[in-house]
């Protein structure tokens, strides 16, 4: 298959996160089956308007905003060309169904009520939720819907979809452990981009309340983003500066050491999807503690076996302090998230993908060669 992506950034892009991460390692999957596979995104200031990714072609153009309708017209020009869009929604729609009425399949990861709230509290924000939540559902009704848990499927279905239209691809992930000692003094790992639905700072409320107990205590915050000023604002706040190590972003060996040597990770998210972090820090034996209302963090962990989920902010402090100070418990946890991570794989998730695009493009039209 002729196969299109269209999503609002790439990997490098510098607001680039989970979201990036699953359309391109899907993208690698599908190239190596035989599929041609294109990636049209946004072209953030200093990157090239064209490159390729392992085999995938990768085309910028756009900004923010803008990369919306370019990527349309781009699409409209090339229709024929083209066997199966993938339209990536990440809150804002690309509209492809406007251009095509067959070989469509949008992607979301998750609803963005809360995170509308968060980031946009005027009219702005109000106006994307009635977009996701009135617009998107009657522009996509008849096509193929992905998603990556469980969870983001019953929001989607909340929302209108038809639940027969909407399959589950969860996120697989790389990389292997590394050798690396966990820190003598304790240390937690924060893996996520700098942005408000984050909260970070919810980490840093965490830090001061256990540092009388922790003198030695110490937090990593790996990840980089629009939100940084704020939150070294709210370090000084908080009095816990010295306490924080600002990573930003860091190669995956640096991730992997830092995650290696974390006691635990936290990972504070309003809403994930899934939450690839969590996968990230099991497979080097760090177990994490999230919220419980955030979605697909709790079908990432397996709440009590490889990590917590806690109720609110005084949940997530008290969970951290008793799990810093039960070693075995911790460790024991770490193991059996180390060994469950292995079943994720990006084969897997690609497998999911790969079926719902050849239905949505006619696969057996195509494999006789012949177009609809």
């Amino acid at each position: 298959m002729r196969i299109v992506f269209l999503t609002w950034r790439d990997s490098t892009h510098p607001d680039g996160g989970g979201s990036e991460i699953f359309v391109e390692q899907v993208a690698r999957q599908l190239h190596d089956r035989g599929h041609a596979v294109t990636i049209r995104c946004a072209r953030p200031p200093g990157a090239a308007a064209e490159a390729e990714l392992d085999g995938v072609r990768l085309l910028r153009a756009g900004g923010r905003l803008t990369v919306y309708p370019r990527a349309l017209l781009w699409l409209l020009l090339r229709r024929r060309q083209v066997d199966v869009v993938v339209d990536v929604i990440n809150g804002i729609p690309f509209g492809t169904p406007l251009v095509r009425r067959r070989g469509v399949v949008a992607l979301i990861h998750h609803v963005h009520e809360r995170q509308w709230r968060i980031i946009y509290p005027d009219a702005r924000g109000r106006v994307g939720w009635w977009i996701e939540r009135r617009l998107t559902p009657a522009l996509y009704r008849e096509v193929p819907l992905l998603t990556v848990s469980e969870s983001s499927r019953a929001d989607l279905v909340g929302l209108g979809f038809d639940p027969a239209r909407v399959a589950v691809a969860r996120n697989g992930v790389d990389g292997t452990r590394v050798e690396a000692s966990r820190s003598p003094a304790p240390r937690i790992a924060v893996l996520a981009r700098l942005v408000p639905h984050k909260q970070i700072e919810h980490v840093f409320a965490v830090l001061a309340r256990l540092l009388p107990e922790f003198p030695d205590l110490h937090v990593d915050v790996i990840g980089d983003g629009w939100w940084r000023e704020e939150l070294t604002a709210d370090l000084r706040r908080h009095g816990v500066e010295a306490h924080v190590s600002m990573h930003g972003h860091v190669s995956a060996r640096t991730r992997d050491r830092l995650l290696a040597e974390a006691w635990l990770m936290v990972l504070p998210s309003v809403k994930e999807g899934w939450g690839l972090a969590i996968l990230e820090a099991a497979v080097q034996g760090t177990p994490t503690l999230a919220y419980r209302d955030a979605g697909g963090v709790a079908e990432a962990l397996v709440d009590g076996d490889t990590g917590e989920l806690a109720e609110n902010l005084d949940d997530l402090v008290e969970r951290t302090r008793a799990l810093l100070h039960e070693s075995a418990r911790r460790t024991s946890m770490g193991e059996r998230a180390a060994t469950r991570s292995a079943t994720f794989t990006w084969s897997a998730t690609a497998d999911v993908v790969e079926r719902t695009l050849e239905s949505s493009a006619g696969a057996a039209q195509l494999r006789t060669g012949r177009r609809s």
